[in-house]
């Protein structure tokens, strides 16, 4: 038996140290937390300075024996889980769960899974941390105190099975007050007017393309300005050279990582962290949960080494950066790779992708600025006031672009060009001038990156919380769905200026079209809107910042956890108590209209969500809104269709096919037989040969064994989705994780980690 014991979160984590240390040591998983709140019970003593009432779940039992017998065998316990608050807060649980003693125990700390940072930590224990312990605790009391408050409030006074939650419901805030921006917006068409110039003295064929400074409001201005232009002379009016300098990002924190891994990858920000958690797991990466920006003398050396190296000494220039994000917490490094070196790796497409960005990231903050020369040309006519311009931006030192270019949330389409030489006053012929017709923007709705983007910049959670806040609002409680909007389809005329003729081109424009945003569902705007209109503090972003700055002086040791609580739940407490009193329940009503045959349609939320009713008394019928429609813009022809279900689709091998959707979502009739379609499937356009594909994926699907097998441990695939049966248990499979690539390791640490969904699931 070894003579230490050293305690890790995960096996992935507990294997790779392992190889660090040898056989002196023994290494552990603990499988996260081992103690916790009671899942249905509040767990809180509000009359005893909020102390919280831990317990071992039951799927932890067996983790806990195990590891208090090692620990009891063994000389020295090190505790060894991550370096930020959740960290200790399992470090601490640990040492009160399992009964260490002070004199055996040891805490260390390491923000990356290498030898030497390893050995480091055993050479450098420390104490546990309880300001660190206090601020978690903190947390997630008052997150408990806040959800099994407002939940029931929700239950009563909404609808039974809703929940909320402090920062979830803030969060939720967000995407509702953006759709009804979005509501309120009334689309303007103008008209954009661009132009193909020759340059005087330049060679023929040279063409320069610039855009009017002014936009028209309608077709008659347009037109004017065309019709104008047609004898007009234009000459250069002025031009500005100007040399500039662009400036590498800082390395990646937690929120910049998810933000450039969502605009460059396509990852959702739950999936950006499972694997750089498994990066980091593996010793690839240095910790993926901080706020800070700064590197190590060591990491800014090696970077400074391999420019020289392989790009020459011109293109290196050492610099740390300063993190600025208010209330910055486990300011220690930035995520960078463990070893610069190492360009590459072994491991998934994912996992090479995302390790790609971090190491690409790293090593060009350390890089020379980017020298550009930007040349401004304004281009005047004799006829009209107004100007045109044209923009080049020429490279001239590309620096860390060599390597690397930051994404932006909303990228401009403006096209670079290289100019020819040009002169004031040199004349320009114009080849040919366009008026297209547009419409204004609304705001856009958030995707996964502008939502964390946001929440950053308010200050409301903390970066390791994101994952968590946006899988709680889309896939826990459906309050919001992420996907996609085509756009309306609109007929625009535009205007064409050649060889002094002006022509009319009829064409489509598509407006509000929109990819992989956050659309919020009526159960969602309902919640929001009661919760922001009786608990208007909890939902103010400024309130929600204020509290986790308290979480950061707690942190800090200036402020109790018990005192911040408290302060808190009293004027919460009261308010919950005089809603709960209170008469009024949240009713949302919206009449729509009379149907064809003289029916009232009206648009209500019920026990079962959203829906229209059609006619009064013992022959009314209801239709339930689909996927994406809100009862505040459904109109009376939308809600009319809804009625048109269920569907007769067609005829496959004999057997009728009807499309229809129910508390569930979209399905198939099929028979004798229900088969689900996906969320975004729509009952009311669904092809016959969609609907077969769907049937046959449905008989593939029962016909095959188990995904994997392992003695008593199953991946199987069931009718919502694939899931995990152990000794008789059913087990849910986290979002983002791949049912057919799961190890068993992966599927035993779920098992541990997680509790049974089947009895849950019938007591419901």
């Amino acid at each position: 038996m070894s003579r230490n014991l050293v305690i890790v979160e995960s096996p992935a984590k507990a294997g790779t140290i392992q190889k660090y240390l040898g056989e002196e040591y023994t290494v552990k998983p603990s499988f996260g937390h081992i103690r916790d709140l009671q899942d249905k019970k509040l767990s809180v003593d509000v009359e005893h300075g909020f102390k919280p009432e831990y317990v071992v779940p039951a799927d932890k039992k067996k983790v806990v024996k195990e590891l208090k017998d090692l620990a009891g065998k063994a000389d020295l316990v090190w505790l060894a889980s991550d370096e930020d608050r959740e960290g200790e807060a399992i470090s601490w649980h640990l040492y009160e769960t399992l009964g260490l003693k002070p004199e055996k125990t040891r805490r260390i700390v390491f923000h990356e899974i290498t030898k030497p940072a390893i050995l480091h930590a055993i050479e450098n224990p420390r104490d546990i941390d309880m300001n660190l312990v206090d601020a978690q605790q903190a947390r997630r009391v008052l997150d408990r105190l806040v959800g099994f408050e407002l939940s029931p409030v929700l239950w009563r006074k909404v609808r039974r099975g809703l929940s909320a939650g402090r920062v979830q419901s803030v969060a939720l805030r967000l995407i509702v007050d953006r759709e009804k921006e979005i509501m309120a917006f009334s689309r303007e068409p103008f008209y954009r007017v661009g132009a193909a110039f020759h340059p005087e003295g330049t060679p023929e064929g040279t063409v320069v393309n610039a855009t009017l400074d002014r936009k028209f409001r309608d077709r008659d201005e347009a037109l004017a300005f065309l019709q104008d232009s047609a004898d007009a002379r234009f000459s250069v009016d002025s031009v500005e050279k100007k040399e500039g300098s662009r400036t590498p990002s800082a390395p990646f924190t937690t929120s910049t990582l998810q933000q450039e891994a969502s605009r460059k990858l396509r990852f959702s920000v739950s999936q950006t962290m499972r694997i750089a958690q498994s990066l980091y797991e593996r010793g690839l990466i240095t910790y993926m949960r901080t706020d800070s920006v700064n590197l190590s003398s060591l990491a800014v050396s090696s970077a400074k080494e391999f420019i020289n190296d392989n790009f020459g000494p011109e293109y290196a220039h050492p610099r740390q950066y300063r993190t600025s994000s208010k209330g910055a917490q486990e300011a220690h490094e930035a995520i960078r790779p463990t070893y610069i070196s190492n360009t590459s790796i072994e491991g998934s497409a994912q996992e090479k992708s995302l390790y790609n960005l971090i190491w690409k990231r790293t090593v060009a903050s350390q890089m020379q600025d980017a020298r550009v020369l930007r040349t401004d040309v304004k281009i005047a006519s004799d006829r009209r006031e107004e100007k045109f311009s044209l923009q080049a931006t020429e490279v001239v030192f590309d620096g860390f672009l060599k390597l690397y270019m930051e994404s932006s949330d909303d990228q401009t389409a403006d096209e670079e060009q290289i100019l020819p030489e040009i002169r004031k006053g040199n004349m320009m012929t114009a080849l040919g001038m366009d008026a297209e017709c547009k419409f204004t923007a609304a705001p856009p709705r958030y995707s996964e990156a502008t939502l964390v983007k946001k929440l950053e910049e308010l200050g409301i959670g903390r970066p390791s919380t994101y994952a968590p806040t946006i899988s709680v609002l889309t896939t826990e409680r459906g309050y919001v769905m992420k996907g996609n909007k085509d756009g309306e389809k609109v007929q625009v005329t535009d205007l064409h200026l050649k060889d002094g003729r002006i022509s009319e081109k009829r064409r489509t424009e598509v407006c509000g079209a929109e990819k992989g945003r956050l659309f919020p569902q009526e159960v969602g705007m309902i919640v929001s809107n009661y919760l922001t209109d009786k608990f208007s503090d909890i939902m103010d972003y400024n309130f929600t910042a204020s509290v986790e700055a308290d979480f950061d002086k707690i942190a800090e040791g200036e402020l109790g956890w018990d005192a911040q609580v408290s302060s808190f739940y009293g004027p919460f407490h009261r308010k919950v108590t005089d809603v709960l009193e209170d008469g009024t329940y949240s009713k949302v009503e919206k009449e729509l209209g009379v149907s064809p045959e003289g029916l009232k349609v009206t648009a209500r939320f019920g026990q079962y969500g959203p829906y229209v009713q059609k006619g009064e008394g013992e022959n009314r019928q209801y239709a339930r809104l689909g996927q994406g429609q809100l009862i505040e813009t459904l109109t009376l022809e939308e809600a009319l269709k809804l009625f048109e279900l269920p569907r007769t689709v067609g005829v496959i091998d004999g057997v009728e096919v009807k499309a229809t959707k129910g508390r569930f979502g979209p399905y198939l009739r099929y028979g004798q037989k229900n088969i689900s379609l996906p969320k975004n499937a729509d009952p009311l356009s669904i092809s016959l040969e969609e609907c077969r594909e769907a049937i046959e994926a449905e008989a593939k699907k029962s016909s095959r064994g188990p995904i994997a097998e392992w003695g008593d441990l199953q991946v199987l695939e069931g009718r919502y989705g694939p899931y995990i049966k152990c000794a008789g248990e059913n087990y849910r499979i986290p979002a983002g994780k791949d049912a057919a690539s799961l190890t068993e390791e992966e599927c035993r640490q779920i098992v541990a980690s997680g509790s049974p969904t089947g009895r849950k699931s019938r007591r419901k």
